[in-house]
């Protein structure tokens, strides 16, 4: 649509068409009207002069008008001919200008061949229209657009500059720098220099700064820069400005939103490396400990296990055993146990008391000895515990030093028969186990007649080896279930359960003659020795250890004291006692 131009308008056009009538016609009118004048003029005077009854000075009055008329006529010819002259020009320049206004405007509904046909006016009527319509356009806009010449001075800027920064064009073309008033102090060097370039080189240029608000706000905008040219000739600079402050309000909420995202990232990736550090360090520790460890979890499948597990099982090292459930394993071990069906349920009890369990021995078939003990992996949401860890131990070494320790402290480390120690230990034992089953027990002490003598001639190895020598001998005389002592130097005891004086005595005969029939030959030559026994029997002869003992060994005394070589049963005269003779 195209809006008609006012009434004003439109007799401004009018007016200004004059000068298009031709010029000679102008001419003709200017010299009828100055005839007419002096005519008129000429009239007026003779009829003056007549009524005045003067004929003579009327006649020359009526001449002299008419020259007064004939040159006012040919001074109003002269200023109309001027007047033609001066619109000529100014019709010329106007057509040079609608010429201009053809290159930089189409006209939509009069076009280039209409607007000749028609004549200057109708050019003149379109263009005003189209003027008016591209102001209403500019009004329009909802973007900023501008005309800056080419040294970067504001020509124009449409409306809506004010809805952007509070700013009217008015004012903004009044202000000196327009790119000091409407630009942030920080964009502008970056806005003139890249205007500069334009200019320079005709290259479009986008970029996008800020511009102030009148109340200090700031607001991002996306510019455009084209140079504008006639004739291969720049004649000034156009810029589009859009609104871009939502977008970059957006861009800031996503950069601060990618900046958190990345934080966060490098602070999982960061906690996530320790953790993994933190696993490394705990795996070759647990794989450095000598105990096996397997963790289970609430399904009953396997979480984790460390290298010594594998070792304990009989695993090959590069066995995988995640998510084996516990049902398979104990059929792969199973094979390996000594009592597998005794293990099996202890696990049972483990589980169903959901506790630590108390340690449990795992005999192997092998001769290892290995302990387990067990517990819940507490948390979880429900606290029913993650899972539960097991511990697996292989004490076949340490069950061995304990007994070599025990045997060091209860065994005699000459003849590896049990000490003093081990002998009341054992005594204490059987005289319960008596009063229990109520059986009789009997004790039976000698020592070695002849023994000092070899042992000061021929040196302490022989007596050693004298000891040892005896101490075999007896062993192969008594029982598996009688208990052969070394009491300390040639003293020696024998703990004989659940028997009778025919018994003893009988041993005791035995002893004596095995003693008697050792021979030695230290530095070519011969020793020998003999045994005196004393013989107690409890309860017979005492109701407890000491009382025993004591009885037992003045038993002894009495067989040295009547010749030894023979054996003396406690509280007896030596009458009694039979001489044993080799």
């Amino acid at each position: 649509m195209t809006e008609a131009p006012t009434p004003s308008s439109g007799r401004h056009v009018r007016a200004q068409g004059l000068p298009a009538r031709s010029e000679r016609g102008v001419a003709v009118v200017a010299l009828l009207t100055g005839v007419a004048t002096t005519a008129a003029a000429g009239a007026g005077g003779a009829f003056v002069l007549w009524s005045a009854s003067a004929p003579l000075a009327g006649v020359m009055v009526a001449a002299a008008s008419v020259a007064i008329g004939a040159l006012a006529g040919a001074l109003t010819h002269h200023h109309i001919v001027s007047r033609t002259h001066a619109r000529v020009r100014d019709r010329r320049a106007l057509e040079r200008q609608l010429a201009l206004l053809d290159d930089v405007v189409s006209v939509s509904e009069h076009g280039p061949a209409a607007a000749s046909a028609d004549g200057p006016l109708a050019r003149v009527d379109a263009a005003l229209r189209e003027a008016a319509l591209l102001r209403r356009i500019a009004e329009g806009v909802h973007g900023v657009e501008a005309l800056f010449d080419n040294e970067g001075r504001l020509l124009w800027i449409s409306p809506s500059i004010e809805r952007l920064t509070g700013r009217t064009p008015c004012e903004c073309l009044a202000s000196a720098d327009a790119l000091d008033l409407l630009v942030h102090e920080s964009d502008r060097r970056h806005a003139r220099r890249m205007v500069r370039e334009l200019a320079a080189s005709g290259q479009a240029v986008d970029f996008e700064m800020r511009f102030v608000r009148e109340d200090g706000r700031v607001c991002w905008v996306a510019s455009h820069w084209r140079q504008i040219g006639q004739d291969g000739a720049p004649i000034g600079i156009r810029m589009s400005a859009e609104d871009v402050q939502a977008r970059k309000e957006a861009e800031y909420k996503l950069l601060e939103t990618v900046a958190e995202l990345r934080r966060s990232q490098a602070l999982r990736e960061h906690y996530l490396s320790r953790s993994n550090d933190e696993r490394m360090r705990l795996t070759a520790l647990l794989n450095t400990i000598r105990m096996g460890i397997l963790f289970m979890d609430r399904d009953h499948r396997v979480l984790y296990y460390n290298r010594a597990m594998l070792e304990i099982w009989g695993f090959a090292p590069n066995e995988n055993l995640i998510g084996v459930r516990d049902v398979v394993l104990q059929s792969r071990v199973a094979p390996l146990l000594v009592e597998p069906e005794v293990y099996f349920r202890s696990i049972q009890d483990f589980v169903r008391e959901r506790h630590a369990g108390q340690c449990h021995e795992i005999r192997f078939k092998d001769g290892r000895i290995v302990t387990d003990t067990s517990a819940v992996v507490e948390g979880g949401p429900d606290g029913r515990g993650i899972g539960r860890v097991w511990i697996y131990e292989d004490v076949t070494e340490q069950r061995r030093i304990a007994r070599q320790l025990v045997e060091l402290a209860e065994r005699d480390p000459l003849t590896d028969l049990y000490n003093r120690r081990r002998f009341h230990e054992e005594l204490d034992r059987l005289l319960a186990d008596a009063v229990r089953r109520n059986y009789d027990v009997g004790l039976i002490l000698f020592d070695l007649d002849g023994f000092k003598p070899i042992n000061d001639e021929f040196g302490h190895q022989a007596g050693d080896e004298v000891l040892v020598g005896m101490t075999r001998q007896v062993r192969s005389i008594v029982r598996r279930n009688e208990t052969f002592c070394r009491l300390g130097g040639d003293e020696f005891a024998v703990l004989v359960p659940d028997t009778d004086e025919s018994g003893l005595c009988e041993l005791a005969r035995r002893i004596v003659e095995g003693v008697a029939s050792l021979r030695f030959v230290f530095d070519g030559r011969e020793a020998s020795l003999t045994a005196s026994i004393g013989i107690a029997m409890f309860p017979r002869h005492a109701d407890d250890a000491v009382r025993l003992i004591a009885a037992a060994d003045h038993a002894m005394y009495c067989s040295k004291s009547a010749g030894r070589n023979r054996w003396t049963i406690a509280r007896r005269c030596e009458g009694d006692s039979a001489r044993m003779t080799g």
